[in-house]
């Protein structure tokens, strides 16, 4: 799929179940000699041990989506097993890009890192300095995720497009749960149908087919974020802009 994934989306992901070997399991976690990556003999600062610990909380959320076979109750240190990710629907609420790219100690260093949450779970919108939410991939690695966007909210709208709605307010699109009014009069969401006013910090150009106008003819922002509600499972609320 495009790589240019932004905060909103929901993905189904997956990955084949590859052998590996267990280094240690623990009370919260099961280390894997990991299958996938190599250790990037260039990084003189991070000197990676060849594993990868898995969280093993009990509700999602807490628990990576990476799945062992056998389970990791049955394994022990020097076992092999399989790991992988059966299907998930998540949604993404954090996009990182690099350049140059990411130092991890791993190869292949990484451009994009994509944070995802699974359907059911709710981002924070608050989060304590040391909490990390989601879990953390990079598409672009040789891990062989399988990735579909089931739904995209606003995918007619580019982040930073300024639009009018019908009430006519002014709004600034920083990504779909986040809108911000130019009038100052406090927060709210567009009304439909919308009018694009500028994209790319220029006016759309005279007698140009709008879009945006075209892709809200019909239905509500309301609509859109129910649509989301169904695949997330959680309201759409807290995620953060691009």
């Amino acid at each position: 799929m495009d790589p240019s994934f932004r905060p909103g989306d929901v993905l189904r992901v997956s990955c084949p179940d590859t052998p590996a070997t267990v280094a240690c399991v623990s009370r919260d976690d099961i280390s894997l000699r990991w299958p996938w990556w190599q250790r990037d003999p260039d990084c003189d600062w991070i000197h990676w041990n060849g594993r990868v610990a898995l969280p093993l909380g009990t509700a999602p959320g807490d628990r990576s989506l990476f799945r062992t076979d056998p389970p990791p109750d049955r394994l022990t240190a020097g076992d092999t097993c399989t790991v992988g990710i059966p299907p998930a629907v998540v949604h993404v609420i954090r996009v990182d890009r690099f350049d140059p790219p990411l130092e991890t100690g791993r190869l292949p260093r990484p451009t994009v890192s994509v944070t995802v949450l699974e359907a059911g779970v709710a981002r924070d919108p608050e989060p304590g300095e040391f909490d990390e939410q989601g879990e953390e991939f990079y598409p672009e690695d040789d891990i062989p995720f399988v990735l579909e966007l089931l739904l995209r909210p606003y995918a007619f709208l580019e982040p930073g497009d300024e639009i009018a709605d019908a009430a006519g307010r002014a709004w600034r699109f920083d990504g779909p749960w986040e809108w911000w009014p130019f009038d100052g009069a406090g927060p709210g969401v567009p009304v439909w149908p919308l009018a694009l006013l500028a994209r790319d910090g220029g006016p759309l150009a005279p007698h140009a087919p709008d879009p945006v106008a075209r892709a809200t003819a019909t239905g509500s922002h309301a609509e859109e974020a129910a649509r989301w509600q169904a695949l997330a499972r959680v309201p759409p609320t807290g995620v953060a802009g691009p």
